[in-house]
């Protein structure tokens, strides 16, 4: 599979470390609170798992789907509902579990949305985040590496569907997805 990879970037072990240390401050930030973590499927869901799992106060959890991308290397723009929340979120703390954050416009969209349903708070918090290709302010409450402008995959992150597998993030190869 690594010959798909040009590099890795995070290794299994700085990921982790990582995700720990996100997961102690989200634990101190809502101590006496039970936040609503959602997971933005398919993409967050290692990162989910790992995080919440490593939260030590209550918490629920509730999952949405939703696309910008389909088969692309790059964001169409399009903002497409997939799978809706299950549970009500007015009054409650949330905090969107997402895998990478890089234009911004599918997370505006997003917490857009969720802020009509009028919840107590919303944070973000993002595995990575592409600055670079950032085209609308968004901000990352939780943010768990900064990335350069590359096509990265691994640890959730896919192109097409695979290698979400990968337990690191690599940068994909560019005869892939050119």
């Amino acid at each position: 599979m690594e010959e798909v990879v040009e590099r890795i970037m995070f290794t299994e072990e700085q990921i982790s470390q990582r995700v720990g240390e996100l997961a102690e401050q989200i634990s101190r930030d809502y101590k006496g609170k039970t936040p609503l973590m959602v997971a933005i499927l398919k993409g967050s869901v290692m990162f989910f798992a790992d995080l919440t799992r490593k939260i030590t106060i209550p918490m629920e959890m509730d999952f949405m789907a939703i696309s910008s991308y389909g088969n692309a290397a790059k964001s169409s723009g399009e903002v497409k509902m997939i799978k809706d929340l299950d549970k009500k979120i007015e009054g409650k703390d949330i905090i969107i579990v997402e895998d990478i954050i890089d234009s911004g416009y599918t997370m505006r969209y997003l917490k857009n949305m969720l802020l009509a349903r009028k919840p107590a708070s919303i944070k973000i918090c993002s595995l990575l985040d592409k600055p670079s290709r950032r085209e609308t302010e968004i901000v990352i409450d939780y943010k768990g590496f900064e990335v350069e402008d590359e096509f990265v995959v691994g640890y959730g992150l896919d192109y097409a569907g695979l290698y979400r597998n990968f337990p690191y993030i690599g940068i994909l190869k560019r005869e892939i997805y050119e």
